[in-house]
């Protein structure tokens, strides 16, 4: 016979799904041009809870990973926000993992090819949402490393050379 009524079974109770954000900003004025090319560079942070986390580099052996009101990075031109997807985790539990990620993401481990803000986010938002976020944003690091892995989804590519003369 089972027992509902004052079961020791514990359930979780059910978090409405929220949305995720990835916001994207402007490194540099020269974006209103290469946007459009198809290319760019690009800062990016993930918003979630209404509080936007994201990774930057210091000298120091500590987390790089800052909170801010979203859309609002110092430094940066924002640019758009992008619906990754929604999660159900609650916002202690977000807390709870960022401060996981700290350890990982410490601001003297920084590089801007390898392991950048754009990086960070999209390892948060393939855990937060199982899906990452969109190539676009961190094509130039993929450019840099000389990988070969462009797809159509990418959008166009376009090299300029100039020649002095």
């Amino acid at each position: 016979m089972l027992c509902w009524k004052g079961s020791s079974v514990r359930r979780k109770e059910k978090t409405a799904l929220l949305p995720v954000y990835l916001n994207v900003y402007d490194l540099t004025p020269m974006n209103a041009y290469g946007y459009w090319l198809g290319l760019g560079v690009f800062h990016s942070g993930v918003e979630v809870h209404g509080v936007e986390y994201a990774f930057g580099a210091h000298e120091a052996p500590s987390t790089g990973i800052f909170e801010v009101e979203p859309k609002k990075c110092p430094g940066f031109t924002f640019r758009k926000s992008i619906l990754v997807g929604k999660t159900d985790m609650a916002a202690k539990e977000v807390r709870v993992f960022m401060e996981k990620l700290a350890e990982e993401y410490r601001g003297n481990k920084y590089n801007l090819i390898s392991r950048n803000c754009n990086h960070f986010c999209n390892e948060v938002c393939v855990k937060l949402t199982q899906k990452p976020i969109p190539r676009w944003v961190n094509r130039l690091a993929r450019l840099d490393q000389g990988k070969k892995e462009f797809r159509r989804d990418d959008g166009p590519i376009y090299f300029f050379v100039f020649f002095d003369t």
